[in-house]
């Protein structure tokens, strides 16, 4: 009987795939002067904004890994990362890195830490179901200053968006709760700072590439995942204007219609999340069109649910991400449904709060997002320097938290003896 289930999905999945290929080919066929249009669009987005906000913060982790960073971190956050999260320490670093460095670099780095055995296969799969975020540049810069005009309405999205992901993560932890667990990392009884120096000692010899080797490694590594990448979202740009061409999204919308009358929603926004089911920035853009026509605790709520959510194009770059590890991509989707659940609702719970007491004077924005004009974040080196800031803070304070817990543990086990 389970035979013969199997065989059955084994079918049906072959003529899913085969139906998707074909009809990417015809409406290739049909429709080239659309397809030459959208698949430009698409490079033009990938080469101008995405390569270079991502290519130097891909060589640098993967010369960071290179260089044994992970394991110094991994050694000081572990008392953090497992109990919270059910992952080892390492995993701070790609926590770290995919919150202030955005889609996908946490799939990224999450299968890499996978290649190297520093985590199992569940954990993996519970790692990269939180990491995996929206920088602050996207969700300030893109959303907040280019589609609304307004900085003030990132600080929202950043709160609803990062909360909820570390309750995505939180409630992940539950997963595969047989799963096997990867050893804890330096367990002998020297100072903390010391088992985190000699781990990252260790690692480097073991890696024992030279520096030139490492740093040609990281940058071909780096850029033949941005190819991917872009390959991607030219593909999704295609199938997104073909689609809406023979109305596909149309049919779509009126299914989402139905939820959100549900969800005692609007309707209207259904198109816009037509968008974001295929592509975050699209989507992002449609719904701030009904800035000034619906009431914005529900335009923010959608937003955030779409950013949560990332589209089905930076899905295929995870699943692509991760098709080199044993990391299954199901628990990925079912935290990308939850994260942007949560989103959407922590918006809404947040909205007042927020709009009446963070945001009663310009201190509750940073200075330099006050400063900013809508186009700044064109520039590449506002893009890197925002980014690179970010990055920096989060390592800081994961630092700092990690000093704090293992001297109080410290402290404690000095007292029992």
């Amino acid at each position: 009987m389970r035979k013969g289930i199997k065989a059955n999905r084994a079918w049906l999945k072959s003529f899913l795939l085969g139906g998707g290929a074909l009809f990417l080919v015809v409406s290739l066929v049909l429709y080239p002067e659309t397809a030459f249009n959208s698949s430009l669009e698409g490079l033009q987005i990938w080469w101008e904004v995405v390569f270079p906000a991502l290519l130097p913060f891909f060589i640098a982790s993967e010369i960071l890994m290179g260089f044994g960073v992970v394991h110094f971190l991994g050694v000081l956050l572990e008392p953090f990362m497992r109990p919270v999260f059910r992952v080892p320490g390492p995993g701070a670093f790609v926590m770290a890195m995919g919150l202030a460095s955005g889609y996908p670099i946490g799939a990224k780095l999450t299968s890499r830490l996978r290649e190297q055995g520093l985590i199992t296969r569940s954990e993996g799969e519970r790692l990269v179901s939180f990491t995996n975020t929206a920088d602050p540049l996207f969700m300030f810069g893109a959303v907040a200053v280019g589609f609304f005009h307004d900085v003030s309405l990132g600080v929202t999205l950043a709160v609803a968006h990062y909360s909820s992901s570390l309750l995505t993560g939180i409630a992940m932890r539950f997963h595969d709760p047989r799963g096997e667990t990867s050893p804890p990392m330096e367990t002998s009884r020297e100072f903390f700072l010391v088992r985190a120096v000699k781990a990252m000692h260790n690692a480097r010899l073991k890696d024992g590439r030279p520096f030139g080797t490492l740093i040609g490694d990281s940058v071909m590594n780096s850029i033949q995942t941005l190819l991917m990448i872009g390959g991607l979202m030219m593909i999704f740009s295609v199938l997104i204007e073909v689609m809406s061409l023979i109305d596909i999204t149309t049919l779509l919308a009126h299914v989402f219609a139905f939820i959100l009358m549900l969800l005692g929603l609007p309707t209207d926004l259904s198109t816009a999340m037509i968008s974001g089911l295929f592509e975050i920035t699209l989507g992002a853009k449609a719904t701030s069109e009904f800035k000034d026509t619906l009431p914005m605790i529900y335009v923010m709520a959608i937003v955030s649910t779409i950013v949560a959510w990332s589209g089905l194009c930076v899905h295929a770059q995870v699943a692509s991400l991760l098709s080199t590890t044993d990391i299954r991509y199901k628990p990925y989707l079912f935290a990308r449904m939850l994260h942007g659940l949560l989103a959407g609702v922590i918006t809404v719970i947040v909205w007042n709060p927020v709009q009446r007491y963070l945001l009663t004077s310009d201190a509750a924005i940073p200075a330099f997002l006050q400063q900013l004009p809508n186009n700044s974040f064109s520039n590449l080196w506002s893009r890197l320097e925002f980014i690179g800031f970010r990055v920096l803070l989060l390592l800081l304070a994961l630092i700092g938290i990690a000093i704090l817990i293992n001297a109080v543990q410290t402290i404690v086990s000095r007292k029992k003896r």
